[in-house]
């Protein structure tokens, strides 16, 4: 009998490998290297991950104490190193996530990596993320230097400049072409037959790059208009001051054109542009309702909003009233006792709201010789005014005395409705002959700078307080005063002089405020120095006779300190860097007219020409800080039947958005840092905010402030009501 037998065979698996190859190598030469492994171990994916903060996040201190976090696997360590890292540190995963609440980067400006290491099981650090940050000392530094594109000798360009967020006016009264339309573009005539009739340049930054965006010149422009005397920009409207204009014209022409009378000689005029996305137009040529011969006016121009202010510091009526409405003196028995003009527009359209004069003004007041506006506020300075009073006038009276000649002083308006009165009288505390206390003024919300470039004390330290110094020992050294308003009361807060004071610097020819930051020109400051210093000091070098200097302060609550003195890049003799200043936010702006390289281009970084073979065509210099939050720059841009809008700037430094406080009935405002409940903070971005349910005839006000996303700015104010 036959057995079927059965064997159970074990399953083998086989690995198929390429035939081997056998190569032979001659004697003496070289063997060829060994095949790559046929297998590899793989790097282990990560599984820990770095959320915050995000690639490329710029710190201003070493010191970082925003915390460095992401998810993990629980249970193991986190190992927080790299090469900008001063010191490493470790902790342990929790509930798969990791946080370092304050880490130390590694000294100098620059680039740092930091990496985030996470062990295995066993304690050996199994996978690696970086992150590259930056660090950035916080300073103000120079972003562009900037020559017009038809430079030429005795343009004196930078006598006037006015910087509002990402755009610049730069005038230039000297400018001489004949050219009589705008150039919207890079380029500019290369004309010189009118002599003096002036021209306005408009710059745009994208970034950190400057370009000319328009070259403006008057529609009528004539030798010795001297358009550009003064500049100024509120969003998208620009007005150009034309001290020399002659046209008899005392009506306001809305549109294109202009006057070609010249029979007013200097009687002055202003032009309003609109922009409408990169084109400029003339949207208004405004004359005096009164217009006379040798007025000046447009000397000075002031725009917040739909509002326009004109000082004409030669007009001489003896009116010692404010007229509401269109009309304005005839009179000329009081020469050069000087005027403001206020204009506002509806829609396109502008017409005159009232015509001011100093209540107690006389003749070579020259009241008009400066203006600022913001907001429904207005100051007026007088620097040649005569009394000898050191104290505020809250209200509507002026001190009639005339024992202190061209002491000066400055007068605070304000409006409800359509109807503007004297909301105080302003004499340094510690006035005297000559000092022209008004030389400059400038205004931001509640806050406001006089310059008195004449003031002779010789102190070099900062005065908070009320208490100036009675020194005269410092001939025409100079001095800035800040005030600030509590409802509708104002009272000294800072007497400022230069830390490097001396006779003749001239200190506070030039001011600009904006929100709790000050820039302060003394364009007769005769140091070499060619950088900023960033801090306190100042150099007391005297050896660049009138090269002209900068200085920069910073408010805390109400103490005021120096933050930087700058010098120009290419500082020279008779430069007068600091002629004319403008703030917007972080970004400042600085005329030199005296500056004399024959450069027709824009630097955009920290460098500057050191030719000087086209004497007087001017520069004008930007610089911007790194490293903190500046306040907004408000503005009231429109109005309805129930609501106000604002808007402000988008320089405002650390901070990527705004925080808004809700409005406040009557002449008070929002506490500071926006802290009212009920306060929204917008998304980043927004520049415009709409308060609705209001009512007509009734004081409101507004306070915006920078938010970084834990903290905010004082705030910038403003005030509006419905007409």
């Amino acid at each position: 009998m036959q057995k079927t037998v059965w064997i159970k065979l074990a399953t083998v698996s086989l690995i198929l490998l390429p035939p081997a190859v056998i190569s032979c190598t001659p004697k003496g030469s070289n063997p060829s290297p060994p095949p790559p492994p046929l297998f590899s171990t793989p790097e282990p994916s990560p599984t820990h991950s770095i959320t915050t903060p995000a690639e490329g996040t710029i710190f201003y201190n070493t010191y970082v104490n925003t915390p460095l976090s992401g998810s993990c696997v629980t249970g193991r360590t986190l190992i927080l190193g790299g090469s900008g890292l001063a010191s490493p540190a470790t902790t342990t995963c929790n509930a798969g996530s990791y946080t370092f609440l304050s880490w130390t980067l590694t000294n100098g400006e620059g680039s740092k990596i930091v990496t985030v290491s996470q062990t295995d099981a066993t304690g050996n650090p199994e996978t690696t993320l970086q992150r590259t940050f930056s660090f950035v000392v916080p300073a103000w530094r120079q972003e562009a230097y900037i020559k017009a594109s038809n430079s030429g000798q005795n343009d004196l360009f930078g006598n006037s400049v006015f910087v509002s967020g990402d755009s610049l006016a730069v005038g230039a009264w000297g400018e001489s072409s004949n050219q009589r339309t705008i150039t919207n573009g890079t380029t500019a005539s290369a004309d010189n037959s009118a002599t003096s009739s002036g021209a306005v340049y408009v710059y745009r930054r994208s970034g950190t790059i400057w370009v000319q965006e328009a070259y403006v010149k008057a529609a009528n422009a004539d030798a010795g208009d001297n358009f550009g005397s003064s500049v100024s920009l509120s969003g998208d409207s620009l007005a150009v001051g034309a001290r020399g204009e002659s046209s008899s014209q005392s009506t306001i022409t809305n549109g294109t054109t202009a006057s070609a009378d010249n029979s007013a000689s200097r009687s002055g005029a202003v032009y309003v542009y609109s922009r409408i996305g990169t084109n400029w137009v003339q949207e208004a040529y405004i004359k005096a309702v009164n217009a006379d011969s040798a007025d000046d006016f447009g000397f000075k121009v002031s725009l917040s909003g739909d509002t326009l202010a004109v000082g004409a510091l030669g007009e001489s009526s003896n009116q010692t009233t404010i007229s509401n409405g269109g009309m304005a003196s005839a009179e000329n028995g009081s020469p050069f006792s000087g005027a403001v003009y206020i204009y506002r527009r509806s829609g396109s359209n502008w017409a005159q709201e009232a015509y001011v004069k100093a209540a107690n003004s006389e003749s070579g007041d020259i009241f008009g010789y400066s203006v600022s506006l913001s907001g429904d506020t207005l100051a007026v300075a007088s620097p040649d005014e005569d009394s000898n009073q050191t104290t505020i006038t809250n209200g509507t009276t002026a001190s009639a005395a005339n024992s202190a000649p061209k002491s000066g002083a400055v007068y605070v308006y304000r409006r409800s409705g359509a109807i503007w009165a004297q909301e105080a009288y302003i004499k340094a505390a510690n006035a005297e002959s000559e000092d022209t206390f008004g030389v400059s003024v400038s205004l931001s919300g509640d806050s406001l700078a006089v310059g008195a470039d004449g003031e002779d004390s010789n102190q070099t330290t900062i005065t908070n307080g009320a208490t100036p110094s009675a020194d005269n020992s410092a001939a025409m050294s100079g001095a800035v005063y800040v005030y600030r308003r509590i409802g509708n009361t104002w009272a000294h807060e800072s007497y400022l002089k230069a830390a490097n004071a001396e006779s003749n610097d001239w200190f506070g020819i030039s001011v600009s405020l904006s929100g709790g930051t000050l820039a302060v020109g003394a364009y007769l400051e005769d140091s070499h120095q060619t950088t900023i210093t960033n801090g306190g000091a100042a150099s007391a070098d005297n050896s660049a006779n009138e090269s002209g200097a900068v200085y920069v302060y910073l408010r805390s609550d109400s103490s005021w300190t120096q933050e930087a003195y700058i010098k120009a890049a290419n500082s020279g003799v008779r430069d007068l860097f600091g002629g004319s200043v403008s703030l917007s936010g972080d970004t400042l702006a600085v005329g030199a007219v005296g500056e004399s390289s024959n450069q027709t281009t824009i630097t955009n970084g920290s460098t500057a020409s050191s030719d000087n073979s086209s004497a007087g065509s001017g520069a004008a210099y930007i610089y911007r800080f790194s490293g903190r939050m500046f306040d907004p720059d408000v503005r009231v841009s429109g109005h309805t039947t129930n609501s106000i809008t604002v808007d402000w700037h988008s320089n405002l430094g650390t901070a990527t958005q705004v925080k808004v406080a809700p409005a406040v009935v009557g002449m008070g405002s929002p506490a500071a840092n926006c802290s009212d409940a009920g306060a929204i903070i917008l998304a980043p971005g927004v520049k415009s905010y709409t308060f609705s349910g209001l009512s007509v005839n009734t004081k409101y006000g507004f306070r915006i402030c920078a938010w970084t996303g834990t903290n905010a700015s004082e705030g910038a104010t403003v005030w509006s009501d419905i007409p």
